[in-house]
Protein backbone atom coordinates (compact mmCIF):
# COMPACT_ATOMS: atom_id res chain seq x y z
CA UNK A 1 0.00 0.00 0.00
CA UNK A 2 1.12 3.21 -0.93
CA UNK A 3 -0.08 5.61 2.04
CA UNK A 4 -0.81 3.83 5.80
CA UNK A 5 -3.93 3.68 6.37
CA UNK A 6 -3.70 5.56 9.71
CA UNK A 7 -6.76 8.45 10.54
CA UNK A 8 -4.41 11.13 9.98
CA UNK A 9 -3.47 10.35 6.29
CA UNK A 10 -7.46 9.30 5.03
CA UNK A 11 -7.93 12.59 7.02
CA UNK A 12 -5.92 14.40 5.08
CA UNK A 13 -6.56 12.39 1.26
CA UNK A 14 -10.26 12.99 2.30
CA UNK A 15 -9.97 17.18 2.71
CA UNK A 16 -7.66 17.34 -0.34
CA UNK A 17 -10.85 15.32 -2.43
CA UNK A 18 -13.48 16.99 -0.84
CA UNK A 19 -12.24 20.73 -1.56
CA UNK A 20 -11.15 19.96 -4.66
CA UNK A 21 -14.63 18.90 -5.47
CA UNK A 22 -15.83 21.92 -4.07
CA UNK A 23 -13.85 23.79 -5.96
CA UNK A 24 -14.21 22.05 -9.82
CA UNK A 25 -17.82 23.36 -10.44
CA UNK A 26 -16.84 27.13 -9.72
CA UNK A 27 -13.78 26.76 -11.97
CA UNK A 28 -15.89 24.83 -14.21
CA UNK A 29 -18.61 27.41 -14.60
CA UNK A 30 -16.03 30.46 -14.85
CA UNK A 31 -16.72 32.93 -17.41
CA UNK A 32 -14.57 33.05 -21.01
CA UNK A 33 -10.78 34.81 -20.03
CA UNK A 34 -10.82 38.75 -20.15
CA UNK A 35 -9.22 40.90 -22.32
CA UNK A 36 -5.82 41.52 -22.22
CA UNK A 37 -5.06 44.57 -20.30
CA UNK A 38 -3.18 47.72 -21.63
CA UNK A 39 -1.17 49.63 -19.61
CA UNK A 40 -0.64 53.26 -20.75
CA UNK A 41 0.82 56.24 -18.84
CA UNK A 42 -0.95 59.74 -18.39
CA UNK A 43 0.72 62.50 -20.63
CA UNK A 44 -2.34 65.03 -20.96
CA UNK A 45 -0.04 67.24 -18.41
CA UNK A 46 2.84 66.75 -19.50
CA UNK A 47 5.56 69.10 -22.17
CA UNK A 48 8.63 68.53 -23.41
CA UNK A 49 11.14 65.32 -22.53
CA UNK A 50 8.85 64.27 -20.30
CA UNK A 51 5.81 64.05 -22.30
CA UNK A 52 8.03 62.42 -25.40
CA UNK A 53 9.60 59.85 -22.77
CA UNK A 54 5.67 58.82 -21.61
CA UNK A 55 4.40 58.79 -25.11
CA UNK A 56 7.80 56.24 -25.77
CA UNK A 57 6.43 54.14 -23.12
CA UNK A 58 2.70 54.15 -24.24
CA UNK A 59 4.39 53.00 -27.95
CA UNK A 60 5.99 50.38 -26.83
CA UNK A 61 7.46 49.13 -24.35
CA UNK A 62 10.68 47.57 -25.62
CA UNK A 63 11.67 50.59 -27.09
CA UNK A 64 11.29 52.31 -23.89
CA UNK A 65 13.04 49.54 -22.27
CA UNK A 66 16.21 49.67 -24.46
CA UNK A 67 16.10 53.81 -24.38
CA UNK A 68 16.07 53.21 -20.25
CA UNK A 69 18.91 50.77 -20.70
CA UNK A 70 21.31 52.63 -22.09
CA UNK A 71 20.18 56.23 -20.52
CA UNK A 72 20.32 55.42 -16.92
CA UNK A 73 24.58 53.79 -17.54
CA UNK A 74 24.92 56.77 -19.35
CA UNK A 75 23.89 59.38 -17.02
CA UNK A 76 25.86 57.67 -14.26
CA UNK A 77 28.36 57.95 -16.26
CA UNK A 78 27.95 61.67 -17.22
CA UNK A 79 27.44 62.57 -13.15
CA UNK A 80 30.59 60.36 -12.22
CA UNK A 81 32.75 62.14 -14.88
CA UNK A 82 31.05 65.18 -13.25
CA UNK A 83 32.27 64.52 -9.61
CA UNK A 84 35.24 64.00 -10.74
CA UNK A 85 36.07 66.83 -12.28
CA UNK A 86 34.68 68.57 -9.55
CA UNK A 87 36.81 66.81 -6.70
CA UNK A 88 39.70 66.94 -9.09
CA UNK A 89 38.95 71.01 -8.64
CA UNK A 90 38.75 71.62 -5.33
CA UNK A 91 41.96 69.15 -4.54
CA UNK A 92 41.12 65.76 -3.82
CA UNK A 93 42.99 63.08 -5.98
CA UNK A 94 41.71 59.82 -6.14
CA UNK A 95 44.00 58.65 -8.86
CA UNK A 96 47.19 58.48 -6.88
CA UNK A 97 46.51 57.15 -3.63
CA UNK A 98 47.62 54.53 -1.32
CA UNK A 99 46.54 51.73 -1.11
CA UNK A 100 46.21 50.46 2.73
CA UNK A 101 42.86 48.42 3.43
CA UNK A 102 42.70 46.13 5.80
Amino acid sequence: MLFKSSPRCLGFLSRCLALGLLLLPAHLLAEEKAAAMVIVADSRHLTGLAAWWVNVYNESHLYFALLTIVTIPLGGAILGGLADLLMRQIGIDLKSRALEEN
